[in-house]
């Protein structure tokens, strides 16, 4: 099994994240889900996979997600998944499918436990937040 990316390449976590997929050695299959759009079956899968809720996966920034009234607690699961089918950006990412199980990447460092193997580092985020230090371990924080 491939590791799968549903990206954004507008996303700076969505870059970060699949730079260090790539860095380890994998050729993942990018879904570049704003072109793409999603299935209802399709976000239903990836959710109950990655242990998300509708709300748990919603993009509350940088989306329409205040404008369409979709912040408010009340807004039902169904409401969200037909939101995000009509605006697939509302959608938080990346998500990502690997042998090792299915996560929302946020922050980057996620998808490092779905990686058979680390990057051989340094490697920094595009922000130059460590990622992996000289000796191929994760950084560490602060």
């Amino acid at each position: 099994m491939s590791i799968v990316i549903h990206h954004n390449p507008d996303c700076g976590t969505s870059r970060n994240v699949l730079a260090l997929i790539e860095a380890s050695g994998e050729t993942p299959i990018v879904i570049d889900y704003l072109q793409t759009g999603w299935t209802r079956p399709q976000l239903l899968a990836l959710f109950a996979a990655a242990d998300l809720t509708p709300r748990s996966a919603l993009r509350t920034t940088k989306s329409p997600a205040e404008e369409l009234g979709l912040l408010d607690p009340s807004v039902g699961d169904e409401t969200l998944l037909a939101a995000m089918l009509e605006h697939p950006v509302l959608v938080n990412r990346p998500i990502v499918c690997s042998p090792r199980g299915v996560r929302l990447c946020r922050p980057s460092e996620a998808v490092l436990g779905l990686l058979d193997r680390l990057p051989p580092g340094p490697m920094v985020k595009e922000d130059d937040t460590p990622l992996i230090d000289d000796k191929g371990c994760r950084a560490k924080e602060g």
